[in-house]
């Protein structure tokens, strides 16, 4: 109880945590798109998609660009809970700063990278988005992802519908919530698609800014 103690108070699920990594998660998938060959790091259903056109059309080698981001995401959900299963009594660090430094050395890694060796860079970024999706769900109380918008979009509208049919103050400020997220994901995106096309390959550099400010921000207490 007292290791737990020491960390309850922590900023791992503040709002203005939630906006950095919201942030980081737009931009990665706009980088990856545009200076990656068209992969996307964090929407893995169209990398899916993209794997089935290919493997259906017989394009094996184009194939492969989609498979390994695919299981480089799968990974990284796996070895994100042996990190927590391991380190969540860590007197020094939170679990989820481990996370996030992870990640942080992994996009500064990615923009060393040169795009003969795309494939790899995909790999690094999946394997990373997919530790972020699975480390940080909640955020003052309310479940929602920094990677993806899918799942935020179906929760705020279902919400919306629920404030329109029962008048539930609870239900409209949960659902501008993940509006918000949505929203913040897409500025992140948005600058992800302009640096992208300024900066090139070291543009995922300020990716990893968004999350060391998120990193920093864990260390602080509320």
């Amino acid at each position: 109880m007292k290791i737990k103690n020491e960390f309850e108070n922590q900023i791992s699920d503040s709002r203005r945590l939630a906006f950095f990594l919201s942030l980081a998660g737009g931009f990665q998938d706009a980088y990856s798109y545009i200076c990656r060959g068209n992969v996307f790091a964090n929407a893995q259903t169209g990398n899916i998609v993209l794997l089935s056109g290919h493997l259906i059309s017989g394009q094996f080698i184009k194939a492969i660009h989609y498979i390994f981001p695919i299981l480089a995401f799968l990974s990284g959900i796996y070895l994100t809970e042996w990190i927590q299963y391991l380190y969540k009594k860590n007197r020094i660090l939170h679990w989820r700063q481990i996370i996030l430094f992870f990640e942080i050395v992994a996009m500064v890694f990615v923009g060393c990278l040169p795009s003969s060796m795309n494939v790899l860079a995909n790999i690094i970024l999946s394997f990373s988005c997919a530790m972020q999706v699975s480390s940080f769900k909640k955020f003052r109380g309310i479940t929602f992802a920094t990677t993806m918008c899918i799942g935020n979009m179906r929760n705020a509208t279902e919400f919306l519908a629920q404030y329109h049919i029962y008048s539930q103050k609870e239900s409209i400020y949960k659902s501008l919530h993940y509006y918000g997220a949505i929203a913040i994901f897409s500025l992140g995106s948005s600058l992800g698609f302009i640096f992208s096309k300024l900066l090139g390959l070291i543009s995922i550099w300020i990716a990893a800014l968004f999350l060391f400010i998120g990193f920093i921000l864990m260390l602080i207490k509320e």
